[in-house]
Formats: C-alpha cells, sequence, structure tokens
C-alpha cells in the first residue's frame, strides 16, 4: 500500500499526459491553432496594405471643388469614381465613391457596405457618418483633407508622420501577451473541467472509487499534466512571435514565470471547482462558457478594455483573464519587474487556492 502511494502521483501524471498527447486535435487546437491565430492577426495588423473604401455620393447640386476631383483624379466608369491616395508610410488607399439615391445609399450604410455619405450641395459637402464610428471619423478627415487641400495632401503630408514601429508599441506586442494568457484560461477550463464531467458522465470516475487513490492526487495529476502542456504551448507561441515578429520580453524573465504559474493556479482552481460536482455534459458546457466567454471579450485580449464604459472597468481590472493579461504584458512590453506584478501574482495564487480547496471539498466520483 504504501509503495502504491509513493508512487500514485507520478503515474497519475504520466497518464494524464500521455492521454492529451495521445490525442490529435489536442495539439491542433492547443499548439497549431494559437500560432495560426498570432499570426493572422499579426498579419492584419502589422502590414501595410491596401485599404479601400467605399463612399456613397448624393449629387443635387455639384459642389465645385468634389466635381473638379472626381473629374481630375478618379477613373470613370457609370455610377463608380475610383481613385487611390498614396502614403508610403500608412499605406494607399483605395477609394470607390459610388452616387446613389438616398435609399440606396442608406441601404448600404445599413449593410455595412459604406461608413461614409457624401452630399453635395453647390458651395459645400456635407458629410453624413456615425460619430461612435472611428472609421467612418478617419475616412471623413482623410476626405475633408484631400478636398480641402487638393489631392496630393495625403502624399505630401508624409514628411509630418511618423509611425511607431518601437518593439512593444505595436499591436502585435499587445496581442501575443494576451494570447498567452487565455490559451492559459481556454486550456486549464476545457482541458480539466471538460475532462471531469465527461468521465463522470461516461461512469469512468465510479470505477476509480475502488482504487487505493486518493482524491487530492488525482485531481493534482490532472493539474499537473495541463500545466506542462501550458508551457510547451506557450513556449512555442512565444518562439513564433519572436522569430516572425521580433518580439522580445523587456522585463523580468523570473516575474513572468511566476505569473504564468499564478494564472495556471487560478485556473485550474475554478475549473476544479466548476466541474466537481455536476455530470451534465450540457451543464458543464454552460458553466465554462459562463466563465469564459465574458473574460475572453471584456478582458483585453484583442483590443483594449479601456474602450468600455468607464463604470466598469474597476470590475474588469480585477477578472482573473485580466490581471494576468495586464501583468504579462507590463513585463513584455514595459519591462516590469517582479514588485509591479506581486499582487497579482498572489491575488490569483489566492483564486487558484480557493477555488481548489472548495472543488475538493465537494467534488464527487459519481
Amino acid at each position: 500500500m504504501n509503495k502504491i502511494t509513493n508512487h500514485q502521483l507520478y503515474r497519475l501524471i504520466a497518464a494524464h499526459f500521455l492521454e492529451i498527447i495521445r490525442e490529435p486535435s489536442v495539439l491542433f487546437w492547443g499548439i497549431v491553432f494559437p500560432i495560426l491565430m498570432a499570426w493572422g492577426l499579426g498579419i492584419a495588423f502589422t502590414q501595410k496594405g491596401e485599404l479601400t473604401q467605399r463612399v456613397a455620393i448624393i449629387r443635387t447640386e455639384p459642389d465645385i471643388k468634389l466635381s473638379a476631383f472626381l473629374k481630375d483624379h478618379t477613373s470613370h466608369n457609370g455610377n463608380l469614381f475610383k481613385t487611390q491616395l498614396k502614403n508610403k508610410k500608412l499605406g494607399n488607399i483605395n477609394l470607390i465613391f459610388e452616387e446613389v439615391s438616398w435609399p440606396k445609399a442608406f441601404t448600404m450604410l445599413k449593410k455595412g457596405d459604406v461608413n461614409l455619405i457624401l452630399e453635395e450641395h453647390l458651395n459645400n459637402v456635407e458629410y453624413h457618418f456615425d460619430p461612435t464610428n472611428a472609421d467612418a471619423k478617419l475616412l471623413y478627415q482623410q476626405i475633408s483633407n484631400t478636398l480641402k487641400y487638393g489631392a496630393e495632401y495625403y502624399t505630401n503630408n508624409e514628411a509630418e508622420i511618423k509611425p511607431l514601429t518601437v518593439t512593444g508599441t505595436r499591436y502585435i506586442d499587445f496581442l501575443i501577451p494576451g494570447l498567452l494568457a487565455m490559451g492559459i484560461m481556454m486550456s486549464c477550463t476545457w482541458g480539466i473541467s471538460y475532462t471531469l464531467i465527461d468521465r463522470r458522465s461516461k461512469k469512468l470516475l465510479r470505477r476509480m472509487v475502488a482504487t487505493p487513490m486518493k482524491k487530492s492526487n488525482f485531481l493534482f495529476a490532472l493539474m499537473t499534466a495541463r500545466f506542462t502542456m501550458n508551457i510547451v504551448e506557450g513556449g512555442l507561441l512565444y518562439l513564433f512571435a519572436w522569430l516572425y515578429f521580433g518580439i522580445h520580453i523587456q522585463g523580468s524573465i523570473p516575474a513572468l514565470i511566476a505569473v504564468f504559474i499564478a494564472g495556471n493556479i487560478a485556473f485550474s482552481g475554478m475549473s476544479i471547482l466548476i466541474s466537481s460536482h455536476t455530470a451534465n455534459p450540457e451543464i458543464g458546457n454552460g458553466l465554462i462558457n459562463a466563465i469564459v466567454t465574458p473574460m475572453m471579450v471584456v478582458s483585453g485580449v484583442f483590443f483594449s478594455y479601456h474602450n468600455f464604459p468607464e463604470w466598469s472597468q474597476p470590475v474588469i481590472q480585477y477578472l482573473p483573464l485580466t490581471m494576468l493579461a495586464d501583468s504579462m504584458r507590463s513585463i513584455f512590453n514595459e519591462g516590469a519587474g517582479f514588485t509591479s506584478v506581486v499582487m497579482d501574482t498572489l491575488v490569483l495564487s489566492g483564486i487558484g487556492a480557493v477555488s481548489f480547496i472548495a472543488g475538493l471539498k465537494i467534488f464527487k466520483w459519481y
């Protein structure tokens, strides 16, 4: 009995780890998919590709400046007028002006085909757009300045533009720490919670009651196997980001390791608590999604949570995924050390410990 107890945790960890790596879908969704996501989003937001924007024109009383611009600087094909605003630093913008009626313009606006409507008058042009739409506001500024200063404005204004390309200021530098944090959350919640719920629903956990196995050893082994996979997945994602996008860790590596461990503890403990009692996969899916989806949306993985209303930000800042992503991002991009992230590390570890103890108390085999 003592021999079994001494080697029990090791055997369980090895069994769980072999179960993970023998499943091809785990390797794809855990390793390949995050790298593909980082590559796709990184390319989309870092390349200076040509952007195409469509603009609807309502022509009642043709404006002199707009008419001259369309005549001298666009190619005309029926009711379409095409031109290009050139800028080597920001990338070129292909503009397509389409002459339509008001009902057609509103239909295009509702479908998202256009963000801006120009209505011509004899001495001026009126711009109709949603002021909360950032793309529409930017397009308005570009077109209004072009009509005001001439078609050469966009090109001649390059000398005033200083694109930020320093490591830590790019979108990809913002994205990668967020993806690492989200990867930990998704791996733990689905890899631990769903595994336990699925085994309980199939009566597999019931068989383990008859074995001389401690409940804590079984759960620790599952958490350890998942933590090992998270190290592999996170390491490969960072290696890809370093080789392809030139991302560097500017802060303390020991601090990053501490935050990484704390994040695993937090979400592993939460996963044990979520899956400690239910045997219904549908209920389990609902519980997991209720935890994962809101944090994935609001915790600043793909965009800053400061875009949300000011009253909600104090709540968002204390979500586990937000604390993990912010801590990782400060180490990656701001050169933060351990003292800057020690509070988040302790809070995340505390959340994990309390959740694990609570989950262990109410855990049932069947």
